[in-house]
């Protein structure tokens, strides 16, 4: 069966006449060349320092056990199962404070004129 299955693959390439491109290297085949995408730009160092100011200004105006939440989450990484250990609520407590906090950035850096880049 597998054998089958090989010989049929191998006579549906031999009729498309696929050119067959290296893997570890796109960009040497010319056709693919045009079509790769741009590297993106660097970000502005000034408009990223701008942006954390901004950031860190929101967290500060977030109520003490969201901004920890949201904080423990994207900082440290942790499950909302031990976010909750720390703070001392039920799982699902935890995880209502990470949603709210980051409503609330959103909310506040939105005021603040910052955007999400797809915006």
């Amino acid at each position: 069966m597998f054998r089958i299955a090989h010989n049929t693959a191998i006579d549906a390439l031999r009729r498309a006449r696929v050119t067959l491109v290296s893997v570890d290297d796109p960009a040497a085949d010319p056709e693919i060349q045009g079509h790769l995408p741009t590297p993106p730009t660097p970000p502005d160092p000034v408009e990223t320092e701008a942006l954390g100011r901004a950031i860190n200004q929101a967290l500060n105006a977030l109520r003490y056990e969201h901004r920890v939440a949201v904080m423990l989450r994207y900082e440290e990484g942790l499950p909302f199962e031990e976010i909750g250990q720390v703070l001392g609520v039920p799982e699902v407590t935890a995880r209502s404070f990470v949603h709210r906090a980051r409503k609330q950035l959103a909310e506040l850096l939105a005021a603040g004129g910052w955007q999400p880049s797809g915006a």
